[in-house]
Order: structure tokens, then C-alpha cells, then sequence
């Protein structure tokens, strides 16, 4: 009897077991995307190429390891300046770099970067996810395959280092400057000429006189660089890069190949790495400044006045002449002017009229 039982028992456990197995879903190995980045930045280049060595390190933690990706500096698998053509080719999934490079492509493309006398980096944001600048950047991006996502600002950068001293709008000419995007198109018509470098081979140029002058970031990188080596005169503001903002850009097809989870966590990652960016400039700047004013004895000067105003004018017209060039990049500029102007409006009683009592003028004036 007991041995009935037992079986009897055996047989309805092993059955439900069965059941359980018939019925159970099948469990599938997570799919691994092994991607390959690349920059137009130099390599350890602090917060830039370093953003992007934690973009990927963040997006491998946040995917569980589902997406892997190899980041190269500028020159270990494509020159700096073919980044774009290689994400939009898909030879790699992903790119990392400034929109105002690639305004030989589209002119449109500048206005995501850096406009002369344009947008801070809070402004830039606010256009970004206030308005309508993100939707019109993948507008503008989507021609080529890729997929851009914000990649944080550098706030406002400095105006260049010179070997000699501009007291007019007329000492820009003859000038060979290292200078990208609408601001080197402002140079040229200043009567100066524009050299387009990418950041490795700035420090020689200058030193061996290829180059006049040249703007780079901002003082935590002019310091690693070692430009007060090379040159004497250290300007600011930065007119013509008020808030540049980085990028990443995404290979279309391979974007759009992941499951959307990924698609999401890869979105995060960029818009963390976004803020981290800011902050790192923020926190360091001030003090890469103070050491190349009392170690390095750079000659700190801003510009005076009426260059500032000459450069104004200039810079109207040139954002008028390659704003009608395209349709979109006609599009994308009525999209910024305005927003600006809102934006303007308020910058001028809140941080402005805040920061002009806290923060005493600058002593330093050329």
C-alpha cells in the first residue's frame, strides 16, 4: 500500500515537473553589440576624450554589458576630421567631435556647436530641450545616417592666444589663426586667414609659426597644451565660442538596431556624460586661470570695445550669408535667433544683473 502511494505521488510530481518544463519560456542569451568609437580629439585630451571614454564606460554598466564599446582617440583608426564620414558610413557605430566641423557637408550643422555671439551653454540646453534644437539637429544629421545626441559645452571659452596684440579690427588682418566655424568665417572677412587644425597639432603650428594665433577651449586646456610657450598675448572673452556644444553622432542603422531598452540607456548615458562635461569645465577653468596668470606670467587682455562691437557687425553678416545657403540651415537659424531672444531677455535680469553684483569686473583690461 505504501509503496502504491509512493509511486502514485512520484508520478504526479514528476508529471507537473514535465508540465512545468513544456510550459516554461525559453530562456535566451542577451545579444552583445560591440561597437567602435571614434574622436576627433587627442588622446587622455582631459574631459573630452576623457567624456568619452566614460560615455562608454557608462553605457557597458547601464547595458549589463549588452553593448561594448572601443573608443579611439583622433588618429588611431581615422583622422580626427573623418570622424563623421566613418559613423556615417558605418565603418564605426560612433562618433564624438563639434557639429561646426562638418560645415562643409551642411552649413546648418554650425549652429549646434557654436554661433558667434550666439547662446551660452545654458542657452544652448534650453534650445535643445526647450525648444526645438534637438528635433532640428537630427533633422539636419539625418541625410547622413546619423543620429546626434548633445554632448556637453564648454561654457564660454577663451579668445585665443596671439603673438601680437589686436587694438583694432584691423590688426586681424594678415593674421593666420586656428579658428573653426562661424567664428573663422568672421576672421576672414576681418581680413584675416583661417587655419582649420585639429587640437594635436596646435602647439606646433604656433610654435613654428605656421600659425599667428589660435583659439582652442579654455584655460584647463590652453594650459595642458602648453600654449603660453608659444604664445604672448592671452585674450578674452570668446565672441565667437560663447557656449560651444559637443556631440556624439550615431551610426543610424546601428542605433536603431538595438532593442529599445538599449536605445534608452544609450540616450541616458549621453545626457549624464552632457552634464558631467559642463561641470568638469566649471570646476577646473577657474583654476587652470589662476595658474597661467601668476605661474606661467600669461598676459591676460581683453579685447577692447570697439573690436568687440567691429566683430558684432561682422558677425551679423556672416550668419546672414550661411544661414541662406540652404533651406535648412536657413530653418535652423530663424529656430535659434528667436529662441535667443527669449532666452536673452531673461539672461539679462536674472544671471546677468545676479553675477554683475556678486562678482567684481575682472582688473585686467588691454
Amino acid at each position: 500500500m505504501k509503496r502504491r502511494d509512493f509511486l502514485k505521488k512520484a508520478g504526479v510530481g514528476a508529471a507537473a515537473v514535465a508540465a512545468t518544463a513544456v510550459n516554461a519560456p525559453a530562456v535566451r542569451a542577451a545579444k552583445t553589440y560591440n561597437w567602435k568609437m571614434v574622436t576627433t580629439w587627442p588622446p587622455k585630451l582631459p574631459v573630452l576624450q576623457d567624456g568619452c571614454e566614460r560615455l562608454a564606460k557608462r553605457i557597458g554598466e547601464l547595458s549589463d554589458g549588452r553593448i561594448k564599446i572601443q573608443v579611439f582617440a583622433a588618429g588611431e583608426l581615422v583622422p580626427a576630421l573623418e570622424s563623421f564620414q566613418a559613423v556615417s558610413d558605418g565603418t564605426v557605430e560612433v562618433g564624438s567631435g563639434a557639429a561646426y566641423y562638418w560645415a562643409g557637408k551642411e552649413p546648418a550643422t554650425q549652429w549646434f556647436s557654436a554661433v558667434p555671439f550666439g547662446m551660452n551653454g545654458q542657452g544652448m540646453s534650453a534650445w535643445f530641450y526647450g525648444g526645438d534644437g534637438l528635433k532640428l539637429w537630427e533633422e539636419t544629421y539625418a541625410p547622413f545616417n546619423l543620429i546626434p545626441r548633445p554632448g556637453g559645452s564648454t561654457g564660454v571659452q577663451m579668445g585665443g592666444w596671439f603673438n601680437k596684440k589686436i587694438d583694432t579690427i584691423n590688426d586681424f588682418k594678415g593674421l593666420k589663426m586656428r579658428i573653426p566655424g562661424l567664428g573663422g568665417k568672421v576672421l576672414a572677412k576681418a581680413g584675416g586667414t583661417v587655419v582649420l587644425l585639429p587640437g594635436g597639432e596646435i602647439f606646433t603650428s604656433l610654435e613654428r609659426g605656421v600659425i599667428d594665433a589660435t583659439e582652442w577651449v579654455g584655460p584647463l586646456h590652453d594650459l595642458r597644451l602648453g600654449l603660453y610657450q608659444a604664445a604672448k598675448y592671452y585674450y578674452y572673452p570668446g565672441w565667437h565660442e560663447p557656449g560651444t556644444y559637443l556631440e556624439y553622432f550615431f551610426n543610424k542603422k546601428a542605433y536603431e538596431s538595438l532593442p529599445k531598452d538599449l536605445q534608452h540607456i544609450v540616450d541616458a548615458a549621453c545626457t549624464e556624460t552632457e552634464h558631467w562635461v559642463l561641470a568638469q569645465f566649471d570646476a577646473l577653468n577657474g583654476q587652470a586661470l589662476q595658474t597661467l596668470i601668476n605661474d606661467k606670467k600669461a598676459q591676460l587682455i581683453q579685447f577692447p570695445d570697439q573690436v568687440m562691437a567691429d566683430l558684432k557687425k561682422l558677425s551679423d553678416e556672416v550668419v546672414a550669408e550661411e544661414a541662406a545657403k540652404t533651406p535648412m540651415a536657413t530653418k535652423v537659424n530663424e529656430s535659434f535667433k528667436n529662441f535667443q531672444k527669449v532666452v536673452g531677455t531673461w539672461g539679462s535680469v536674472s544671471e546677468k544683473a545676479y553675477y554683475d553684483i556678486i562678482q567684481p569686473k575682472f582688473p585686467l583690461k588691454g
